[in-house]
């Protein structure tokens, strides 16, 4: 069980069983949205339980896709395209260890001029 939560802890989940490798996206919305590259792991909808979801807003930055965030501390927490069986739940909000390392850096076309990439991972153009 990985347990984690927004900064202010209005948000709080848990996720059952072994976390997927997460991604690191550099495309300028997560950038936009994080402040830096969101890194996210992708983990099956039936394995997350979510406490005060009413305190989840999303913003829908494209047809597709719709980002959630604490409306009380505005953390960034999810990533999500509902038609999928998965969301996507920020690193940076779990609570303890999650025994997992980044596998891939994507969207790179659009990273940051400010800093490099040189940790050996695949990076992918988009």
């Amino acid at each position: 069980m990985h347990r984690g939560s927004c900064l202010c802890g209005a948000v709080r989940f848990e996720v059952n069983g072994t976390l997927p490798a997460p991604d690191a996206c550099h495309c300028s919305q997560c950038r936009k949205q994080s402040g830096h590259f969101f890194v996210s792991t992708d983990v099956p909808r039936s394995a997350v339980t979510i406490h005060g979801a009413d305190h989840i807003t999303w913003f829908h930055s494209s047809e597709k896709v719709r980002r959630g965030f604490c409306n009380k501390c505005g953390s960034s927490l999810l990533w999500d395209k509902p038609e999928k069986d998965w969301i996507g739940i920020a690193m940076g909000a779990f609570d303890g260890p999650t025994n997992t390392k980044i596998h891939i850096h994507v969207h790179v076309a659009n990273k940051g001029d400010y800093y490099d990439i040189d940790d050996g991972l695949p990076q992918r153009l988009h």
